[in-house]
């Protein structure tokens, strides 16, 4: 099976049981191609690339870009269907990195990684926070804030050349390895990766750390693990999905917290209105008559 193209992977951002999990009668789990990751690949990391020649050149882009991201579904849904990749809910896979040796193998990148991660879990990014400061990076980085990164707080992303060498230098290749991301969908595409260099034992994580409950995992880190992946204004006054039902557990506290932030907020911006106001006739007194 060939490798996903380079380009996609730029956007997108084990097979034994032990008798331990056997006794329990916890079995890796078949995962139809209908609960893949939704096809409007709303949990794909978007790289925010620059492509240029005008509106023509975008649509070719889109194009492909739609067609590559088709062809990855669909190798996808067949490793998944024939079992070269079993599937695990986030609680299956907390319970069997308990009670097995299976290495749990963390992709997302830093800045995710960061905020949470699974005590003993092993890091290795698919995809990582671009450092680059040459005239490319730094024109992806500007297209990405334009586009809702100040919102969101997304980052522009790189993809990790030296993935699969990295997981080769720290896991043998029979190693029973789960691999987990924020959403499920780059842990995915990781799978993939290591499949086709020869790895034998693999398990998804569906819906990934964000789908997980705090019981499931033993966290390390300042973040509930699904808080991991927000950022930006919308982090801070407490209006992402994740935080709103986050509230809806934790109760007025919680609101509170980013009731008062916002109000915060709207004080500082009436007294630089007013400020603004006082000084624009001053300015006008000052200038020569």
């Amino acid at each position: 099976m060939a490798a996903p193209p380079l380009g996609l992977a730029c956007r997108v951002a084990g097979a034994f049981t032990t008798p331990a999990v056997a006794h329990s009668g916890f079995r890796p789990r078949r995962l139809g191609p209908g609960l893949l990751p939704s096809k409007r690949w709303s949990g794909v990391v978007r790289m925010g690339a620059v492509v240029g020649g005008g509106q023509e050149g975008e649509e070719d882009e889109e194009l492909r870009q739609t067609k590559e991201q088709a062809a990855a579904r669909r190798r996808w849904e067949t490793l998944i269907r024939e079992q070269k990749i079993k599937t695990l809910t986030p609680r299956e896979a907390g319970y069997t990195f308990k009670l097995t040796d299976k290495a749990l193998l963390d992709v997302r990148p830093s800045n995710e990684r960061q905020k949470a991660w699974v005590k003993g879990s092993t890091w290795i990014p698919i995809f990582d926070v671009d450092t680059s400061v040459d005239l490319g990076g730094l024109s992806k980085k500007v297209s990405n804030f334009v586009m809702g990164g100040w919102w969101s707080g997304s980052s522009t992303l790189s993809f990790n050349k030296n993935f699969v060498q990295q997981v080769e230098e720290k896991f043998s290749k029979d190693t029973d390895i789960i691999l987990v991301c924020q959403k499920g969908l780059r842990s995915l595409a990781a799978c993939e990766q290591l499949y086709n260099a020869g790895f034998e034992n693999l398990f998804w994580v569906q819906g990934g750390l964000e789908a997980a409950e705090e019981e499931d995992f033993e966290r390390e880190g300042s973040q509930p693990f699904k808080l991991a992946a927000i950022g930006g204004v919308s982090e801070f006054f407490g209006w992402t999905d994740q935080q709103r039902r986050q509230a809806a557990k934790e109760g007025l506290g919680y609101r509170l917290v980013f009731t008062g932030r916002l109000v915060g907020a709207l004080v500082l911006l009436d007294a630089l209105f007013l400020g603004a106001q006082r000084i624009g006739p001053l300015l006008q007194e000052m200038q020569p008559h």
